[in-house]
């Protein structure tokens, strides 16, 4: 699977050229949305059995949802904010 569109240069230029970055921030909000709809079909129906729940719903993978709403501006992030949340991620306690 590769990402047609959105392009992936127009989504790096939206986080600093940064493909972690990128990758982060569209996962944690796939997360989000696959959350969400899940529990809204839960409350929904309770009588049905979905294998990908969002695609089914919104006809397109909570990732590529993820990825336009970076392109789009409505999904952003906190530089110092998610500098902080990564400093010493790679690094092996003692």
């Amino acid at each position: 699977m590769s990402v047609i569109k959105p392009e992936i240069d127009n989504l790096l230029e939206k986080t600093e050229h940064n493909p972690f970055l990128l990758c982060s921030l569209a996962s944690k909000r796939a997360c989000d949305i696959n959350n969400m709809v899940r529990g809204q079909h839960l409350r929904v129906t309770a009588i049905q059995d979905f294998d990908d729940i969002t695609t089914v719903v919104s006809g397109r993978d909570s990732v590529s949802v993820a990825m336009q709403e970076i392109e789009d501006g409505t999904l952003g992030f906190v530089k110092d904010d998610f500098d902080e949340d990564i400093k010493g991620a790679n690094t092996i306690p003692l």
